[in-house]
């Protein structure tokens, strides 16, 4: 009855975990460039009270054994990387990336953070920048007098000045992919960084090495599915209350060991 009571405890454990998981996707389901997260799950330990195979005389053997599960635990969170839905701002400095890559941003401790969040900004010196403020990589200055800025498939950036009938190039906006970018930490402000697990960015031209193109004017929206994240909340409730029930109906059990042995 005990262990029952800690496998009822892990299961409880482990629910309340993925319902934080699904409560933080839904919570950035208005979050540009954000993507939604999976809880998984692996069995504990089993307890193998009879071994499958052995003699259960000395001519025949067990066809299957006795082996009891002491619950689940939550392994970790996987990062589901489809693509979101475009949303057309019409907005110059607005970008997004269709297809597989980050933008790159150079954070104040020397670090470069990966986003798919393109709702940049111009900053007081002119350069492009997030809405924290971190200067895109390689940095890129916009010059005062400018009439119109262009950003091509490629991640050109060309500015047309006062006085000019022809475009001048600025700077190019480079994208970085991962062999494993769920690997990737997440460090807030819609912001992941390198860890061994994600490997060494693959940083290139747009559209260059399977690498994705840029939508300028454009955003790209949430990849949460709110039909979907309502379900696995109502799922994980009903295994929450399943695994309550048992606690309840073994603590009821061990009241009568107690009362009438």
């Amino acid at each position: 009855m005990t262990s029952a009571l800690h496998t009822a405890r892990s299961g409880l454990d482990a629910q309340d975990t993925r319902m934080k998981v699904i409560a933080n996707n839904l919570a950035n389901v208005n979050t540009t460039g954000f993507k939604r997260d999976r809880a998984d799950f692996e069995t504990l330990m089993y307890q193998n009270v009879r071994q499958a195979g052995a003699q259960s005389s000395q001519e025949t053997q067990l066809a299957n054994g006795m082996n009891v599960g002491t619950g689940v635990r939550v392994t970790g969170t996987e990062r589901i990387y489809t693509q979101g839905s475009m949303l057309n701002t019409e907005r110059p400095l607005d970008m997004a990336v269709e297809g597989e890559g980050f933008f790159q941003v150079e954070l104040p401790d020397g670090r470069t953070g990966y986003t798919r969040d393109g709702s940049f900004q111009k900053d007081a010196e002119g350069r492009l920048v997030t809405s924290e403020g971190y200067p895109v990589s390689p940095a890129i200055t916009i010059p005062e007098g400018v009439q119109s800025l262009s950003v091509g498939r490629d991640g050109t950036v060309s500015v047309m000045l006062a006085g000019e009938t022809e475009a001048n190039q600025i700077g190019q906006i480079q994208v970085a992919s991962f062999l494993n970018p769920a690997g990737l930490q997440p460090i807030g402000q819609n912001l992941l960084v390198e860890t061994s697990a994600s490997g060494a960015p693959n940083v290139g031209a747009p559209g260059a090495d399977g690498l994705g193109t840029i939508a300028q004017g454009s955003l790209e929206a949430s990849n949460v599915n709110m039909v979907e994240e309502l379900v696995s909340m109502i799922e994980t409730q009903r295994a929450y209350e399943i695994n309550s029930k048992v606690i309840n109906a073994v603590d009821g059990m061990m009241q009568y060991v107690t009362q009438n042995l």
